[in-house]
């Protein structure tokens, strides 16, 4: 039986996004069925029919995206005692350290009981002014390339059931 990975993320100028997609090309070749869902689109039953997880979202302010956390809020009560035990995995896009992004997305997680199986990948790209900031982003090759190892690690823990 083929497993799910879900992968839900939301991006306003694009670097969140392609560090999802480079997440989720690498987990294509690993033998798992690769769901790769925009944080507005997502909803709980996406989360039901998977067998793990890989969430992506920029720090906003210090934050998760407020998309990211609407997505939260839309679907934590239909997963909440119903996904326990599932692996999961988190990657951050933060101007500065998203620390606090990487601690909401945990606390969500403990209360769904999900099993984190890789340290938070967080991309710092330094935007600290409001050009910067609101600029388009373009991650660079080493930090695509982090995605792209933590997408197939996860999707290949999942293909020969170590998670």
């Amino acid at each position: 039986m083929t497993k799910t990975l879900l992968m839900v993320f939301h991006s306003m100028t694009g670097g969140t996004r392609q560090m999802a997609q480079a997440a989720a090309r690498a987990a294509e070749g690993e033998g798992v069925r690769v769901r790769l869902l925009e944080a507005r689109d997502a909803a709980g039953d996406d989360l039901l029919a998977a067998d793990g997880y890989l969430f992506a979202t920029p720090e906003n302010l210090a934050a998760i995206a407020g998309m990211m956390k609407d997505f939260f809020d839309r679907t934590y009560y239909a997963a909440l005692g119903r996904i326990e035990g599932r692996p999961y995995a988190l990657m951050v896009c933060a101007g500065s350290d998203g620390a606090n992004a990487v601690r909401q997305v945990a606390r969500i997680a403990t209360g769904w009981r999900l099993r984190q199986v890789a340290e938070p990948l967080i991309v710092c790209t330094h935007a600290q002014t409001p050009e910067a900031i609101l600029a388009p982003k373009t991650i660079p090759a080493d930090d695509v390339a982090r995605c792209e190892e933590l997408g197939a690690t996860i999707a290949a823990g999942l293909a020969i059931g170590m998670f």
